[in-house]
């Protein structure tokens, strides 16, 4: 990790430089129109020759009339043909004039694959572009950042090569593998706790290891804590409770456990790591304790604030992490995904609920389709199109799902979430994320719908056939008191044979459900450890009546009531669990290689 900074001239340096990072933020939220228009101009003039866009007749143009005339509102089905083609060795310009550098996984699925995004290498530059803005608005809030060092539990995940050669990877291990991350010129902002070697170790255990060991031994330099979302951390303060005597017993006697076997981790945590008996003493006396409510802020004292994700589904996680850092600030300070970098959230001490994300107009050319419309999960027909509005022309309170145009090939392309609108900054407008549309199922980067839900349970309940029983209804339920969290099957059963179902059945079931999952989800359960078996839980014939009747007393109308396929309000969770009979558990992890099954295919 970087040295300590020489005062002076590094101080003047820093002040400058957040200064430059707010100025852009006030400049380009001044005039983001202007700064979309040109957006839009630099991507379909630098791209005017590519397939895509001749496909559509555009002619060279790049002014907005012309292209939302011509252009279609796109989802992944529609590009798929073209991504495949690049994925298999295509060079020439077919969504973009730039070649495609590598593939971003996507943590959403298409045909239970994760979502190719094509990407090129300039885009790393927009990427790092929107990190240099996050602590710049931050030490507006909180003081004293520079002068401590973040830890941050960062980690890569496994990538595959596409039968072209292209590597297809989450865009995190993309930003951590770069040189970006690797060689980033000394900025106390970045001065984290976690050498470089840790974070990229591939071994998830040696990098968390070695990752906390170093955490521990800096203590009193680390002034905040975070991953990237709220699981991860929990994720990370769990280990701890599991491994605090290993860890301590390395800090006691300044060496590593025999388990890191990993040389290159070996070595850069030996520079960080010192025998201190004292700490060590300081470390057992707190987690020895029956109690772990506030064990951040009593390992970790000066820590002003936790940084992770908590919006969307990462809420759930919210009542943890309060238990655990003892009520600090929970901060969430950007909005990303695979297909592009979107916006940075200037309010960053604001309650969780009230997260506002201001999008940067440089990043790519948004658009935003008003929800609520009748055919929201099908095509798009040509009224609906032409009825998308610009970022500036958005209103307050509305709903929209995000559209976007990127540098790196995507046109008019659904992202899929729904943000709603709060505010604005300048001209520019705030988005409060609401969904992402569809997802009824999430534990951590998995995104599981309504459709691949109901496809695995008919799969599971074949299951059930030689013993003239079926699921008669059910409904689903992520439990995230458990860490890992895992995915809960409720199921009410008609049972007409008279031969008892055997335990090892209901387990093949939560197993078949499991391999009929999405990759994403997959990789959780086997590589990334970040989900827990699922569970079947068998509950007494008329329970989803009571939970009719339960809806009804609230409100809910006999006539239009569909039992949900996943229930996240307490009380109804509470009667569910009432009438629970057994419950069984997945007996082993399900099927999981990195990459498409089809270049598995290839290979075999």
């Amino acid at each position: 990790m970087p040295e300590a900074p020489k005062k002076c001239v590094e101080q003047y340096n820093l002040i400058e430089s957040n200064k430059k990072a707010l100025e852009f933020i006030e400049d380009v939220t001044s005039n983001p129109d202007q700064v979309q228009n040109k957006v839009l101009s630099e991507i379909l003039s630098r791209n005017a020759n590519v397939e895509y866009l001749q496909r559509y007749g555009l002619n060279g143009h790049t002014d907005r009339h012309t292209f939302k005339k011509l252009l279609p509102v796109i989802s992944y089905e529609d590009i798929q043909p073209d991504i495949t083609r690049i994925a298999n060795g295509d060079t020439s310009p077919i969504l973009c004039s730039q070649p495609i550098s590598e593939f971003l996984t996507s943590s959403g699925t298409s045909g239970g694959e994760r979502k190719l995004m094509p990407t090129i290498e300039e885009e790393l530059e927009r990427r790092s572009l929107l990190y240099s803005l996050l602590m710049p608005v931050m030490s507006q809030f909180v003081n004293g950042l520079e002068k401590g060092k973040g830890m941050y539990f960062l980690f890569i995940k496994s990538e595959a090569k596409t039968p072209g050669g292209l590597l297809a990877r989450p865009v995190l291990t993309s930003y951590y593998k770069s040189s970006y991350f690797k060689h980033r010129p000394y900025d106390p902002y970045t001065n984290y706790t976690s050498p470089n070697d840790a974070v990229l170790c591939p071994d998830s255990y040696q990098s968390m290891y070695s990752q906390l060991l170093c955490g521990l031994c800096l203590r009193n330099d680390v002034v905040r804590v975070g991953a990237v979302f709220a699981s991860g951390f929990i994720r990370a303060i769990r280990f701890l409770e599991k491994h605090w005597a290993l860890l301590s017993h390395d800090i006691r006697t300044g060496t590593i456990n025999p388990q890191i076997t990993d040389a290159s981790v070996r070595d850069s945590v030996m520079r960080i790591l010192k025998p201190d008996p004292s700490l060590a003493d300081a470390i057992e006396s707190e987690c020895s304790k029956s109690s772990w409510q506030g064990i951040i802020t009593r390992l970790w004292p000066n820590t002003k604030y936790v940084d992770v994700i908590v919006t969307g589904t990462m809420s759930q996680y919210i009542p943890t992490l309060d238990y655990y850092s003892n009520g600090l600030p929970l901060v969430c300070t950007m909005y990303a995904s695979s297909e592009c970098y979107f916006g940075v959230n200037l309010n960053p001490l604001c309650k969780p609920s009230e997260v506002s994300y201001t999008l940067i107009p440089t990043m790519c050319y948004f658009e935003f389709l008003p929800v609520n419309r009748s055919n929201g999960n099908g095509p798009l027909t040509e009224k609906e199109q032409q009825q998308l509005v610009e970022l500036v022309d958005v209103k307050v309170g509305q709903e929209y799902e995000l559209v976007v145009t990127t540098y790196a090939g995507l046109y008019r392309y659904r992202v899929g979430d729904i943000l709603r609108v709060s505010g604005f900054k300048n001209k520019a407008p705030q988005f409060h994320f609401v969904c992402r549309k569809n997802v009824v199922l999430s534990i951590d980067s998995d995104k599981t719908d309504e459709v691949e839900l109901q496809n695995a349970m008919k799969h599971a309940a074949t299951h059930l056939i030689p013993f003239d029983a079926t699921v008669s209804d059910y409904t689903s339920y992520a439990d995230t008191s458990t860490i890992p969290g895992h995915y809960v099957l409720y199921w009410e059963l008609s049972v007409n044979g008279t031969t008892p179902i055997p335990p090892s059945v209901y387990e093949d079931c939560c197993l078949a459900v499991e391999e009929s999952l999405n990759s994403v989800y997959r990789q959780g359960r086997v590589s990334d450890k970040s989900i827990g078996p699922l569970e079947i839980k068998i509950v007494e014939e008329g329970t989803f009546d009571k939970v009719m009747d339960y809806a009804i007393s609230l409100g809910a109308s006999i006539n239009q009531y569909k039992t949900p396929r996943c229930v996240k309000f307490k009380p109804v969770v509470e009667v569910l669990e009432s009438r629970v009979v057994c419950g069984y558990f997945s007996p082993k992890c399900p099927k999981w290689v990195p990459g498409h099954k089809q270049w598995c295919n290839q290979k075999n």
